[in-house]
């Protein structure tokens, strides 16, 4: 027999949803925002599954002649979480056990048929492979750490790390800028429907990442 759901529960989860998105939006009117963007970029970048758009979007639209500023810390901070998934692989991941096992576990998208089969990208096409991963909804993370499991030579790392983190976020910054009361005003009357393509983007990223590895 299939349990349905009582309209109380589905209430609760639309309610924690709303809960959530006005809370990342009120990081955008505090103190704190600048901050908070930099530790989710850095985290996401190499362990974090939230990415830094969520904070992102909702800075800019508080301030948006700022859009610049907040798209170079998004890209410096990621860059950095980057060099240090990068880290995690290329020292941790065969000294201590523990971090390949937490990464299996906890990382949503990896695997050690995953990692196998990254390294194999690397081997091929190494510095198009983390810009592409850094660019599109692919969850960059993955790429970090293997890129160090694979000792991919530093330097082009770091560069297609800055240019496809920062042509993805100097573009959304940009683009709600010029667009941020339109967009602000859709996401508020249309809120479910936001989740549920920010949902499914993020699964579209999880899918492309399986055709790939």
């Amino acid at each position: 027999m299939t349990e349905t759901k009582q309209p109380e529960q589905v209430h609760n989860k639309r309610g924690l949803h709303r809960r959530l998105y006005d809370w990342v939006i009120s990081w955008g009117h505090g103190p704190y925002g600048t901050p908070a963007l930099f530790t989710l970029s850095f985290a996401e970048a190499s362990f974090f599954p939230i990415p830094p758009d969520v904070l992102l979007i909702p800075l800019v639209l508080a301030k948006r002649s700022a859009w610049k500023f907040f798209a170079f810390i998004c890209t410096f901070s990621s860059v950095l979480g980057g060099l240090f998934g990068y880290w995690i692989g290329h020292v941790l991941w065969n000294e201590i056990s523990a971090v390949s096992a937490f990464c299996f576990d906890y990382v949503p998208g990896m695997s050690e048929e995953g990692v196998t089969n990254v390294i194999a990208l690397y081997k091929k096409w190494d510095f198009w492979v983390v810009f592409t991963a850094g660019f599109t909804i692919i969850p960059f993370k993955i790429f970090t750490i293997v890129a160090g499991i694979a000792s991919i030579k530093l330097a082009p790392f770091i560069l297609a790390a800055t240019l496809g983190r920062g042509g993805r976020f100097f573009l959304v910054s940009w683009l709600v800028s010029r667009y941020g009361i339109k967009s602000q005003d859709f996401i508020e009357r249309r809120f479910n429907l936001v989740c549920l393509l920010g949902t499914a983007l993020l699964i579209a990223g999880f899918v492309i990442l399986k055709l790939l590895v």
